[in-house]
């Protein structure tokens, strides 16, 4: 039976690299959306996001797409987020001089360290751009025929440190250890770039497709 895939619009995000990424992976049936009923009857939904994370909220609540992603999560609709999508859905961030998100997870985004580098004291360039590993933290469907430390792509100022949280599903090592992806229920979300990180991003997006929600 074919599935519905809903790309949530707000107009922040990289909606059609999305939607490609996930026809690639195996989707017959995705659709572009805001639409509050048309994101309620998907089977599955995708939350991306780009840019600074107080116009994606504030975007995201004049549309009531929180209210429309929170039904779904309520109704236990698999829901993938994306980048600032990952980071909207934690219960804080630092960015625009402080942002309250949508708390499905707990913690706060913070920004990389000012004169960022590694142990051996070598700078590293902020924002976190390139090709990186992902340490699988923890077992969860999604990982399926992907390798430990498997390479992802990232782009982002901002992250989520890998400590003092159960949600932490896979990390990344870049002079601070921080969350590469987190999940908790029917919701799994991503700091890195499915959608560009070629195999092994088709990979986990063809899990996703196949995910009835439980770990």
């Amino acid at each position: 039976m074919t599935q519905r895939v809903a790309v949530l619009d707000y107009g922040m995000g990289n909606l059609h690299s999305v939607e490609s990424a996930l026809r690639e992976a195996g989707a017959s049936d995705v659709l572009v959306t805001a639409d509050a009923e048309a994101v309620l009857a998907a089977d599955r939904i995708v939350f991306p996001g780009v840019g600074a994370i107080r116009d994606c909220l504030a975007e995201l609540r004049r549309l009531d797409c929180d209210k429309t992603l929170r039904l779904a999560v309520n109704r236990g609709t698999p829901v993938f987020g994306i980048c600032v999508g990952m980071q909207s859905l934690m219960t804080r961030s630092e960015e625009n001089g402080g942002v309250d998100c949508l708390g499905f997870f707990d913690g706060t985004v913070t920004r990389f360290p000012r004169n960022h580098s590694d142990d051996d004291g070598t700078k590293l360039k902020v924002p976190h751009m390139g090709w990186n590993q992902v340490s699988q933290g923890l077992e969860h469907p999604l990982w399926d025929g992907i390798e430990d430390n498997a390479y992802f792509y990232f782009v982002h100022s901002f992250f989520l440190p890998a400590v003092g949280s159960d949600c932490v599903m896979g990390s990344f090592d870049y002079g601070v250890k921080g969350s590469a992806a987190v999940g908790k229920g029917n919701v799994f979300a991503t700091q890195f770039h499915p959608e560009k990180s070629h195999d092994n991003g088709l990979k986990l997006l063809a899990n996703f497709l196949t995910w009835d929600g439980t770990c």
